[in-house]
């Protein structure tokens, strides 16, 4: 990945607002509409031209499609993986292990947060198999073009980790959840693969380090999530990626793209060292929402590696706030005084919708304002570090 010797450089995570004719065709898909080919690729290569273009007008470094083209970051590999349909039996468990602890802790808020994602959960039902490399190699060409008319400083593209799609996409075929893990592993390599070989930077979206402890894995103690269900997530995105460059990778953990309690999230330092593991440059963080802000502090005693990256958020992805862009320099500011300042790149918590949604949680042109605050964030703390 690029760095710089002299600025903070700025970036985000996955998910951006997609224009409606776009929405209307992902949704329809999903729901078993037939879509034109022909048209769907139409949209998303204009879609992805203009959201492209649209980053670095915004002041962003290190950009990325916006994942126009996918239903969610996770369920789009349905499409390009034998073995997954959507099942009622993978529906029902999905809903019961997206239930968090705080959820249940307040069922009062709970009560309003009962549709976790306007597309049905798919189960794996049969051998996982990567059939289909055209959705793939479209989406690669589609940004590669637009970036070569844009000139971004870098480019991203994120795929999820193996364990993540242990959520999203129901086992209801492996013997075991190892198996099923280790099946998905190997099916993702051909995606970390293609990503890297075509000149991006991979980000491996892994929510289940952080998160999973909360909802999927809530039978478990805290250290027994760590010793066996983060590590073992580790060991597999490991074998996933093996033989790709560190420097073209990025890992991004986070607590669930939701704006509610988190009062059961694992603290950052719990696992933390388990990401560290991952034969990644870069980690990504939630570091701007309320329940995980104060935990830069906490980080100043972690020894991060030498050859490690950090992205901290420091805007907040699921509000409606547009973060004054001096708050955006102090978090950043914060950061600086637990790595590096030519180590941090200053990022956003998590994406803004990843799945898509006829009402996104965050108005789209609010999506903006906060991005141009955090490139305006960056530059005032480019000035104060570099004072």
């Amino acid at each position: 990945m690029k760095t710089s010797t002299d600025r903070i450089l700025t970036t985000h995570t996955g998910s951006l607002p997609r224009p409606k004719p776009l929405v209307d065709l992902i949704l329809g898909r999903e729901k078993g509409a037939a879509v034109e080919a022909k048209q769907f690729e139409a949209e998303t290569a204009k879609a992805v031209d203009q959201i492209v273009a649209q980053q670095v007008a915004a002041g962003i470094d290190v950009i990325n499609d916006g994942e126009m083209s996918k239903p969610s970051y996770t369920t789009y590999i349905r499409h390009r993986v034998t073995g997954i349909e959507p099942d009622p039996r993978a529906a029902e468990k999905g809903r019961d292990i997206m239930m968090g602890r705080d959820l249940l802790a307040h069922p009062d808020f709970a009560d309003r947060h009962r549709n976790f994602a306007s597309v049905p959960f798919p189960g794996c039902v049969g051998e996982l198999r990567y059939k289909d490399h055209s959705a793939l190699d479209r989406d690669l060409a589609h940004l590669k073009a637009a970036a070569a008319r844009s000139k971004p400083t870098e480019v991203f593209v994120t795929a999820p980790s193996p364990g993540i799609l242990t959520r999203f996409i129901i086992n209801l075929h492996y013997p075991t959840e190892d198996a099923y893990v280790a099946a998905l592993a190997d099916v993702m390599k051909t995606e970390y693969r293609a990503i890297v070989e075509a000149g991006f930077v991979l980000q491996i979206d892994a929510p289940d380090l952080g998160s999973a402890r909360n909802n999927q894995y809530r039978h478990l103690s805290d250290d027994e999530f760590c010793k066996t269900i983060a590590e073992r997530n580790i060991e597999a995105l490991n074998a996933a990626t093996d033989g790709l460059p560190a420097d073209r990778m990025r890992l991004h953990i986070c607590w669930g793209n939701y704006e509610g309690p988190h009062t059961h999230d694992l603290p950052v330092t719990k696992i933390i060292d388990i990401a560290f593991k991952a034969k990644v440059q870069a980690i990504s963080i939630e570091a701007a929402n309320p329940r995980h802000e104060h935990e830069w502090e906490d980080l100043k005693a972690v020894k991060i590696p030498d050859d490690k990256i950090l992205i901290p958020g420091v805007i907040d992805s699921t509000t409606n706030f547009v973060e004054h862009p001096r708050l955006v320099a102090q978090r950043i500011g914060r950061y600086a005084e637990v790595i590096d300042r030519k180590r941090l790149i200053a990022g956003v918590d998590c994406g803004f919708g990843t799945a898509v949604r006829t009402e996104p949680t965050v108005a789209d042109s609010i999506v903006w304002a906060k991005l141009a605050a955090l490139s305006e964030g960056a530059a005032i703390a480019t000035k104060r570090l570099w004072a």
